[in-house]
């Protein structure tokens, strides 16, 4: 059986830390191989760290979400520090929130600034969190070079335009439930273009459980149920789009080929 990747999940939030034993059981029930468990600010990276550290199957990032705005701000060398350890694979959530913002998000720039500049300096991919600010998100992504690393663009729910400079910059897309919605057109239309080799799906549980389960605590498990609808549009099976968006993971956070056991790499 091919196995999933949830490439973008909260495991230390209390929705989920409260049930991990259950979380992880139905991971496994669902052949969700992998997750990695993102960090949104400091005070609880410590958490994050911890249950990479645990469990071989789980990963880590260190970062501070936009939307944290009194949270204690990383300097460069912190994040650089913390980021160097072997189950610390990326760089973020990082990145610009004007929908939540008031007044002038000029200190959400300067740390998003901060997050690519160490992203740089210690060679490892950042995840990006955008909304309605896709303008600025891409205008510093391209002044501080994330080229050089990469990354991928979480949950993107933007347009086919912002897709392309987003993947002209080294990014993969990540699609998660959101693209099971009825009223998600537009996401489904660009997961129907974007090159199978930048695919990624996830879930950003506890939050926006996909169709059947909407309303409910979202968890990693019901990653397949993005991986049905993007197989749906691609015309692929969804083992297929398992095997593609596990591959594309690894190379994401650069472990390559040689640490992907027990799946079918050419069944694509």
């Amino acid at each position: 059986m091919s196995t999933l990747v949830d490439s973008h999940c909260h495991l230390n939030f209390p929705d989920l830390a409260e049930h991990l034993d259950n979380v992880l059981d139905e991971m496994s029930r669902n052949h969700v191989g992998y997750a990695l468990c993102v960090s949104v600010n400091l005070n609880d990276f410590p958490q994050v760290l911890a249950l990479a550290v645990r469990h071989p199957h789980i990963f880590a990032s260190v970062g501070v979400h936009p939307g944290y705005e009194d949270a204690t701000e990383p300097t460069i060398s912190t994040l650089v520090s913390l980021a160097d350890h072997a189950e610390v694979v990326a760089i973020g959530e990082t990145g610009l929130d004007y929908f939540h913002t008031k007044g002038d998000a000029e200190w959400q720039r300067t740390r998003f600034r901060n997050h690519i500049r160490a992203a740089r300096e210690i060679g490892k991919p950042l995840i990006i969190h955008t909304r309605e600010a896709s303008a600025d998100t891409l205008r510093i992504l391209q002044e501080e070079k994330a080229s050089e690393v990469g990354g991928v663009m979480h949950c993107f729910t933007e347009n086919w335009e912002v897709a392309q400079r987003a993947l002209d910059l080294n990014f993969y897309l990540s699609f998660s439930g959101i693209v099971t919605f009825k009223n998600a057109a537009s996401v489904r239309e660009v997961a129907k273009k974007t090159p199978l080799d930048r695919l990624l799906i996830e879930t950003d549980s506890p939050y926006l459980a996909p169709t059947p389960h909407r309303g409910a605590t979202n968890q990693p498990a019901f990653v397949k149920y993005v991986a049905e609808m993007i197989a749906d549009l691609r015309e692929l099976t969804p083992p297929q789009v398992a095997d593609i968006t596990t591959n594309n993971f690894f190379s994401f956070i650069n472990r390559g080929k040689q640490s992907l056991p027990n799946v079918n790499l050419e069944s694509k």
